[in-house]
């Protein structure tokens, strides 16, 4: 045997004795073990803090809040037909509500439409003998109706249901204005205005009466 036939031999018997020994021995690379993906734990995001990506829909709003939003969003732009509208068909849905009812009530005051309006408000009544806005509200209508004792009555059972709320007594002051009752409209003008003093409408009464 040569020397370089020799060398050959080392080297093979070196190569097989390197290879069964990382068989055998369980260093060679394990699939899904060694080469698990290394993600930062801050970057697992959605799995680690599922309230992120899995978090649950918001609740779906009925269709008498649906119609109400509708109500409230078209006062603010003044257009009482489209409030008017949206009450009348939440009142399909429930004609009860007094919600509805009140918001009905208050457009068809702003279209003077006042019978309809003494019927909306007494129809609150009705169900809720204590509620202050429905006795001012009925006043107001039943003044435009030109049934003014009747409305003085609920203007005076609303001071009386809550009594520290300014506009009661500027509404009732408004009507005893129109039925010349001035000295009393006044005093009740300056009363409101104790309550509120951002009640600018109170002001500007009281400025151009003691002018």
């Amino acid at each position: 045997m040569t020397l370089f036939q020799l060398i050959l031999l080392i080297s093979a018997g070196a190569i097989f004795y390197l290879f069964f020994k990382q068989l055998f021995g369980g260093s060679y690379p394990k699939r899904g073990v060694d080469f698990e993906a290394q993600i930062p734990q801050d970057r697992i995001g959605g799995l680690m803090q599922p309230d992120k990506t899995f978090a649950r829909p918001p609740a779906p709003i009925s269709r008498i809040d649906e119609l109400l939003q509708i109500a409230d969003a078209s006062a603010e732009k003044e257009d009482w037909l489209e409030v008017k509208k949206a009450m009348q068909s939440a009142q399909i849905l429930d004609g009860k509500n007094i919600d509805v009812l009140r918001r009905l009530g208050v457009a068809l005051l702003h279209m003077n439409d006042y019978g309809e309006a003494k019927k909306t408000f007494e129809t609150i009544l009705e169900m809720d003998a204590e509620d202050d806005l429905a006795e001012a509200s009925l006043a107001n209508a039943l003044h435009k109706l030109g049934e003014d004792d009747e409305a003085i009555i609920h203007h005076e059972r609303a001071i009386v249901l809550d009594g520290g709320y300014a506009p009661h007594y500027y509404n009732y002051a408004n009507t005893l204005y129109d039925l010349g009752r001035k000295q009393e409209a006044l005093e009740l003008y300056r009363k409101a205005l104790t309550i509120d003093p951002d009640l600018s409408a109170a002001q500007k009464m009281i400025e151009e009466m003691e002018a």
